[in-house]
């Protein structure tokens, strides 16, 4: 779990409207971000997996083929 150091900015109203963090923070909460966005694909590709596999030669030849 990430800890954060938060300082509110408020509003002419005195209610939060803003919060600045040390940028370390920040690209923590980005690193995690992604790191999550990578579980995410991996399970809806596992859930979507129909086990067919592509053989590594066959994918680079069809890699090739649509780069002429």
């Amino acid at each position: 779990m990430l800890t954060l150091h938060p300082q509110y900015i408020k509003d002419a109203n005195g209610d939060k409207s803003l919060v600045v963090i040390p940028v370390d923070e920040f690209d923590a909460i980005l690193e995690e971000l992604d790191d999550l966005e990578d579980i995410r694909l991996y399970d809806e590709a596992k859930k979507n997996d129909t086990g067919e596999r592509i053989p590594m030669d066959e994918v680079f030849s069809m890699i090739e083929a649509k780069r002429k």
